[in-house]
């Protein structure tokens, strides 16, 4: 039987005379990347497969709720490459800047004079965090001498 390319790796491979069609060499990776593509199309074209899929992960994510903070913890360069990745995704968005928890400027009340002011809630905020509300702050009038 004649040598085949790998649809993976490129490279030559003589394909199992049982399996005439295989496009994947036998190597890990490439048998890997093979079911990774086959489910990637499943996933795709099957919707009773999908949400299959949708179900198992949510069950896992129940079973495991810690998972991702630990992983975070024991994997600094993740944590690091995620947040420069993110960073990047925010400046190609060109969107107003992210809101999070607990994300007051330290000198606020020093720029802020004391007074009343009206909270108007913005729609379209963009990307917020938790439970940030995106208003915007007008004064009606300043405090007056106490």
């Amino acid at each position: 039987m004649e040598s085949k390319i790998c649809t993976a790796c490129g490279q030559p491979f003589r394909p199992r005379p049982q399996t005439p069609a295989q496009m994947y060499c036998p190597a890990p990776d490439c048998q890997r990347e093979r079911r990774r593509r086959w489910q990637l199309e499943k996933r795709h074209h099957d919707p009773d497969y999908h949400d299959n899929q949708v179900r198992a992960q949510q069950a896992w994510s129940k079973r495991n709720p810690a998972y991702w903070r630990q992983y975070r913890a024991a994997h600094t360069a993740y944590v690091v490459r995620n947040r420069e990745m993110q960073r990047e995704r925010n400046r190609r968005k060109k969107s107003p800047p992210l809101a999070k928890m607990d994300a007051s400027i330290a000198d606020l009340a020093t720029r802020l004079p004391s007074g009343v002011y009206c909270l108007m809630p913005i729609t379209d905020p963009g990307i917020a965090k938790i439970d940030a509300w995106m208003v915007e702050i007008t004064m009606l009038f300043p405090a007056g001498p106490r």
